[in-house]
Parts: C-alpha cells; sequence; structure tokens
C-alpha cells in the first residue's frame, strides 16, 4: 500500500471525456482526493506543448501521482487498484477478473477509439459530410454494445449475475461502460435496446461516486 504523498494528485482531464470520467470515477469511488485540471479539448489546449510534455499522445487523462505522471486510462485504472486496493474494484477470483478485463476490452480497445473526438473529426475531413460522423459513431458504438450484452448473457447462463457488470459489486468494466452509454446517447441511441446494459448503467448511476463523477459535476461554469 502506498501512502498518499504531500504533493497532490492531479488529473489532467476533460469533461466529457469518456477516458476522464473513467478514471475520476474510481478516484472518488476509492476516496482518494484529487486536483481536477481542465484541458479544453475543443479549444485545442491537448495539443499545446504543456499538455504534450504529460502525454506526447495529446490526449486525456493523464494522472499526476506518486511522483508519476500517468496516461491511458485502463493503465491508471489499474495502477490505482494495485496501490490503492480498497475499496476493490475488480473480482477477487480469476474468473471474475478475466470476464472484467473482456468486458474492459471491449469497450476501451474495440468500441471507444473508434468514435472519440479525433476519429470523428477525420471522418468529417474526409468525407466532407457531417452527417457521416454520427452514422460512424453509431456502428461502432452499436457493435460494442452488441457484444457486450451477448457477453453477458454468457456469464449469467453460468451463474452469478448481479446488478452490476461483474456480479454484485462495481466494477472497472462498469467504469468503462457507463461512460461510453453517456456518448451513445449524444448520439441519439437509444440504449434500451440492450436491456443489461441499461440495468447496468442504471444501477452504476444510483451509486453516489457514479453521480459524483459524472459530467455534468466537471462540467465548466460559463464563463
Amino acid at each position: 500500500m502506498i501512502r498518499e504523498p504531500a504533493q497532490p494528485i492531479v488529473l489532467y482531464h476533460y469533461w466529457r471525456s469518456s477516458s476522464s470520467w473513467r478514471v475520476r470515477w474510481a478516484l472518488i469511488e476509492k476516496g482518494i482526493p484529487f486536483v481536477p485540471a481542465a484541458v479544453d479539448l475543443l479549444a485545442g489546449e491537448q495539443k499545446q506543448p504543456a499538455h504534450l510534455a504529460r502525454n506526447p499522445l495529446g490526449m486525456v487523462p493523464v494522472l499526476a501521482i506518486d511522483g508519476l505522471l500517468l496516461t491511458e486510462s485502463v493503465a491508471i485504472l489499474e495502477y490505482l487498484e494495485e496501490t490503492r486496493p480498497s475499496p476493490a474494484l475488480a473480482p477477487a477470483d480469476p474468473a471474475g477478473r478475466a470476464l472484467m478485463r473482456q468486458l474492459t476490452q471491449i469497450i476501451v480497445a474495440d468500441t471507444q477509439p473508434l468514435q472519440n473526438l479525433s476519429v470523428l473529426q477525420n471522418i468529417d475531413a474526409l468525407t466532407g459530410n457531417s452527417d457521416s460522423r454520427k452514422t460512424w459513431a453509431e456502428r461502432y458504438i452499436a457493435r460494442g454494445f452488441d457484444a457486450y450484452e451477448a457477453t453477458l448473457a454468457q456469464a449469467a447462463a453460468r451463474g452469478g449475475p448481479g446488478p452490476f457488470s461483474c456480479g454484485e459489486r462495481l466494477s472497472l468494466a462498469d467504469l468503462c461502460l457507463v461512460p461510453q452509454c453517456y456518448n451513445a446517447r449524444r448520439q441519439g441511441m437509444d440504449i434500451s435496446r440492450w436491456p443489461r446494459i441499461a440495468a447496468i448503467e442504471a444501477a452504476c448511476l444510483a451509486t453516489p461516486s457514479g453521480q459524483r463523477s459524472a459530467p455534468e459535476a466537471f462540467r465548466p461554469s460559463p464563463a
């Protein structure tokens, strides 16, 4: 266990970024105090030298913790789970952890990267049609949610279903899924098409940490 350092923990994030929400959620669920530092993606602040020095890819989130600058949300989540394991955000058994990783990868590897801001901006530039980004985003979100829903059904058939993705407790899979549901709604998609996902989202957003970490809680005040 690592003791909290005197130096404050700083999260460089964007309020609507799904990757940022995952990390905010884990920090809040684990009771880890942090200082939020906004990086305005729409204004291009992620491309400025100050942020590129933190993350050469020019992305959020970046977590300054324990003398480290950590990037990539899943790596950050795993670091928090390994160094500050209570409350746990991963099942205790190997099979449960494998399911959690499988569900997490469906979102973070095969869904979210295909419809994040930089990809959608490139779709606009390549097609010259602003409707193309919506069609593209819907296609890959639906593909990912279909796979997530089917994987949940397989897991339920083996026993042990619960209100969350991996049973009775919130896990890293939920922290990745729910922000993607938020993104889907921004595209006008109806989450009720996936009843298991919709039920998990409702359970997750009923938790105090889900509410406190949500985008609206970090929305910048109007200038």
